[in-house]
């Protein structure tokens, strides 16, 4: 392939974004983000484009997240960086949500943060045994962005919330299950399906569902039930509570997860997704992610999280906050705070 991060061709009708960053398990960075906004912008008026596919190369994932040392590194030093690649990422997840013609994301591999984020605004979303999904960004102090907040409070009962907070990974079967991803397609049918979808398809849908497969029992379809009840509730606190009074093996392994979390980051997620499942619109969860984003990432711990899991790998984090109840709700809310008027995010 060629040295561009990534590539943008129109074949046969298909406008196709191929992400090709694979040292980097395509984590995305400002001009990826660009580049993909540029050929969409282009292509959405083109009646010669039909449809969009959005792929990637090599076999290690779809996309790792975003470009986190990088936005670590600004959010040290007033997050100018941070705030200008989360404006275009941001707009970019927006573009593909309302895009106008059909888009087909093929997830074979690793798909987390920014990879969820330009995924999951596609129509067709085809997820292979290889996928592996996951919104961890508790774990660094960060908080489920890209349009997490919008996803993650729309899935069934509180499996949105379970996710967010606990950073649970899931493969395809759960994926599929949950809506999250559309249809199962084994990784060696992936090549002949890309074939049709780029021999011209105007239904992309359509010829998805001909190479879709089943993804077989979905692993946590047994603890729905228990996600259901024991995450229902609107604070951090409730939900450890409940976990600990279940004392159930599940119950209790979940709690233990959680106290690897940043409470800061799960009181921010929690209520995230609590404000935006009462949200109208794409665009404004998306708003109230940017003055997120913008905030977190020059708080202790996320600069703390990046240090322990990316920079230093030791994986002790030390959160500023022991326990979620050290964590204020006056904190939380001015997180949240509306930004200056000239500040806001805004659409393309």
């Amino acid at each position: 392939m060629s040295e561009a991060e990534v590539l943008t061709r129109i074949e046969n009708g298909v406008g196709r974004i191929t992400l090709n960053r694979p040292k980097a398990l395509h984590a995305l960075n400002h001009p990826m983000c660009e580049a993909m906004t540029e050929a969409l912008l282009a292509w959405r008026d083109d009646e010669a484009v039909s449809s969009v596919l959005i792929d990637h190369s090599g076999e290690r994932g779809f996309c790792a997240g975003g470009d986190i040392r990088m936005i670590a590194e600004s959010g040290a030093r007033g997050a100018e960086e941070a705030k200008s690649f989360f404006k275009a990422e941001y707009r970019l997840n927006h573009l593909m949500f309302e895009y106008p013609k059909p888009i087909t994301a093929i997830v074979d591999g690793i798909v987390m943060g920014g990879g969820v984020g330009i995924s999951e605004p596609a129509a067709v979303r085809v997820a292979t045994e290889r996928t592996t999904y996951a919104m961890p960004e508790t774990g660094i102090g960060l908080f489920p962005d890209v349009g997490g907040g919008w996803f993650l409070s729309r899935l069934p009962g509180q499996t949105g919330v379970w996710l967010a907070l606990t950073g649970a990974r899931l493969k395809a079967a759960d994926t599929v299950a949950l809506g999250i991803h559309t249809h199962f397609v084994p990784s060696e049918g992936v090549e002949a399906l890309k074939v049709e979808l780029l021999a011209g398809a105007a239904d992309p849908a359509a010829v998805v569902a001909r190479h879709a497969g089943d993804a077989g029992p979905a692993p946590h379809a047994a603890n729905r039930e228990a996600i259901d009840r024991l995450f229902a509730f609107d604070t951090v606190e409730e939900i450890f509570a409940a976990l600990e009074a279940d004392g159930s093996e599940w119950a209790l392994a979940q709690l233990a997860t959680l106290k690897t979390k940043s409470p800061q980051s799960m009181k921010v997620s929690l209520k995230q997704l609590r404000t935006s499942a009462g949200l109208k619109t794409f665009a404004e969860n998306m708003a109230m992610e940017y003055r997120l984003g913008g905030r977190i990432v020059q708080s202790h711990d996320f600069q703390e999280g990046v240090r322990a899991v990316i920079v230093d790998k030791d994986n002790a984090p030390k959160w500023a906050a022991a326990d979620p109840s050290e964590v204020s709700d006056a904190d939380i809310d001015a997180l949240f705070a509306p930004l200056p008027a000239d500040e806001e995010w805004a659409t393309l």
